[in-house]
């Protein structure tokens, strides 16, 4: 069975918990004997207080790693032009050769930016993520970064979080929707304890994790997001993201340079996700070595480009957005490291590296507006703002269009600086920009690549329930059949008795052979018709399913021939019949499917299912 399949059913990720936690549960049970909106607001403090501090180890981590190989040159990030001792070309690709095993050998799905990997689990598996998938995520995501891989803390601090919220509703055996709505706690808290942003967090989990805005799981989400900031407050300080100048609006006219702003924002974002796209293709083509050693492959060729351009690299990334937020680089510096972060960063995550794509996006966002900037600012020094200003727009522009998600955008630049000021420009380039990508574009850089794996949750909640269902939850088993030598009079009794309209044929050995209908039969010639053969009648070119398909991968074959039934068969026996599913089962599957993704089976006490 493949591994769609295997992950796909909530009972069976459930089962993969394993004893252990169900006799904890067990223990924790008697304890609980509150209301069930009561548990569910302590499991979303939970929550955003487990999210908060994995998340503030998992940066520690990075620091140590970075202190440990980069320490006596982080210097050099500040300096104009300068360069690493080649000694240092060698170190992402030491993390790189440890991130291609890591992943190899313990989660393969690890690798690149993990966002996405969220989205799937809360649209189509119930928001159930696998505890080791978060561990090999985590390490390699630090590894990876800590090494200087071009890559950003964003994507593996959801996926943290998300993996906190997931344990949880397993642990508990929650509803679907329960379980759900704590995945996007812990992406919110994750979120909020990296940026000290709560509402940004708030924004995040439900315009790109839920995809919706709904009051039932609002207030959940804020408290894992504001318990989860005071940890970061309490580790880290309370401070902003980026010390930055008084920047505001100019004056009304300059509004028409921050809409031009957010239109080129959008075409280099369309730019630079389909370039991402097309390293991960030709690094999937690599074929001279094993696929473990891709990453270090492309490690090596990111420490030659840091050589000359440190900046590329993780530890160089804030140093040089506040370089360009305090105006301190040229506008032909800032097209060139807009231009090679791109690069770099779809060099380390299209290898095979690990981490997350929001940073680069926002330094990506920050040069380009920076340049742009400095060009208005030369023609108008007037009625313009500093370049700043634009670098800080720019990134929220940036950020907007590659991730399609605006409001998040626009409030995660207010709180990553505190400064309202700037609001208006920032609003008006980043709609722009949202919308320019949408038109020019099918996806966001998280949501291309679900659908590169043929799953589009762009398409509305009915597809993803019915990605979320399989064949062998849909099936009828065991199934009435016929034999090859029986007369068509014999199958006309049986289809009076069990008021079925067709039957699979079986030869003597029991292998599957063929399909007779209603429809077959009245096509037979009257004559003699009641004791002609099934077997010279019955239809042998046949349209079937497999028990771990997807109802929405098999739904399609019912109106390529307009048939009511198909016949389930072993992937692996072809032969061999395990079911039949028909048009009544795949409905009466979706209906329960919709039930339980809007009302789940929570309990009245406590959130607490059976055992």
């Amino acid at each position: 069975m493949s591994n769609a399949a295997a992950d796909t059913p909530l009972r069976q990720a459930h089962g993969q918990s394993g004893a252990r936690l169900r006799q904890a549960r067990r223990r924790i049970a008697p304890a609980l004997n509150m209301p069930t909106e009561t548990f569910h607001v302590l499991l979303a403090l939970l929550v955003g207080l487990g999210s908060g501090l994995f998340t503030m180890l998992f940066l520690l981590a990075i620091q140590w790693l970075q202190y440990l190989v980069f320490g006596g040159v982080r210097p050099v990030m500040g300096m104009e032009g300068g360069t690493l001792p080649f000694i240092y070309l060698f170190i992402p690709a030491a993390g790189g050769l440890g991130v291609g095993l890591l992943v190899h050998f313990a989660a393969r799905e690890a690798a690149g930016h993990g966002i996405p990997e969220v989205m799937e689990a809360v649209a189509l598996r119930g928001g159930i993520i696998r505890p080791r998938y978060i561990v090999v995520k985590t390490l390699a995501s630090a590894l990876c970064i800590g090494t200087g891989g071009s890559a950003g803390r964003v994507g593996p601090v959801v996926q943290i979080g998300a993996g906190v919220g997931s344990v949880l509703g397993q642990l508990f055996r929650l509803s679907e929707a329960m379980t759900r709505t704590l995945t996007a706690c812990g992406a919110a808290a994750g979120i909020a304890a990296i940026f000290n942003a709560p509402v940004a967090g708030v924004f995040f989990a439900q315009e790109l994790i839920l995809g919706e805005y709904t009051a039932g799981t609002f207030s959940l989400i804020v408290m894992a997001a504001v318990v989860s900031s005071v940890v970061g407050q309490v580790c880290f300080g309370d401070k902003v993201t980026f010390q930055v100048p008084e920047y505001s609006l100019v004056s009304y006219h300059e509004l028409v340079f921050y809409v031009i702003l957010g239109m080129i924002a959008a075409l280099a974002a369309v730019f630079f996700v389909r370039f991402f796209y097309t390293m991960h293709d030709a690094w999937s083509k690599v074929n001279f070595w094993p696929a473990y050693l891709n990453p270090a492959a492309g490690g090596l060729l990111l420490g030659l480009i840091g050589l000359f351009c440190p900046r590329i690299l993780s530890i160089g990334d804030f140093p040089a957005m506040e370089a360009v937020l305090h105006n301190r680089l040229w506008w032909q510096m800032l097209l060139i490291l807009a231009l090679m972060k791109m690069f770099s960063t779809s060099l380390t995550l299209g290898s095979g590296g690990s981490g997350g794509v929001f940073a680069p996006s926002l330094y990506v966002g920050a040069m380009l507006g920076g340049a742009f900037g400095t060009l208005v600012h030369a023609l108008a020094p007037e009625s313009t703002a500093l370049p700043g200003a634009y670098a800080l727009v720019g990134m929220g522009a940036f950020f907007a269009g590659s991730a399609q998600a605006p409001m998040t955008a626009i409030v995660m630049l207010f709180e990553l600086t505190h400064d309202y000021r700037i609001i208006l420009p920032l609003m008006v380039s980043c709609v722009i920009s949202s919308m320019i990508y949408a038109r020019l574009s099918p996806g966001s850089i998280y949501t291309l690549k679900l659908q590169r794996r043929g799953i589009n949750l762009q398409a509305g909640k009915d597809v993803n329930i019915m990605r979320s269902v399989t064949v062998a939850e849909a099936m009828s088993s065991p199934v009435e059949t016929v034999t090859v030598n029986e007369t068509i009079g014999e199958v006309i009794k049986q289809m009076q008795a069990s008021r079925h309209n067709g039957f699979p044929v079986v030869d003597e050995e029991g292998g599957l052979v063929g399909m007779i209908t209603l429809q077959d039969i009245r096509n037979t010639p009257l004559a003699h018709r009641l004791e002609t053969l099934v077997k010279e009648v019955m239809s042998t070119d046949l349209l079937v399913a497999y028990p771990e398909e997807t109802l929405d991968a098999v739904i399609g074959r019912f109106s390529y021939r307009d048939v009511g039934r198909l016949p389930v068969v072993d992937s692996r026996h072809p032969g061999r019949l395990v079911g039949m599913i028909t048009r009544s089962d795949i409905i009466r599957a979706y209906n329960r499917a919709v039930i339980g993704a809007g009302l789940g089976s929570a309990p009245t006490r406590a959130g607490l299912g059976s055992s």
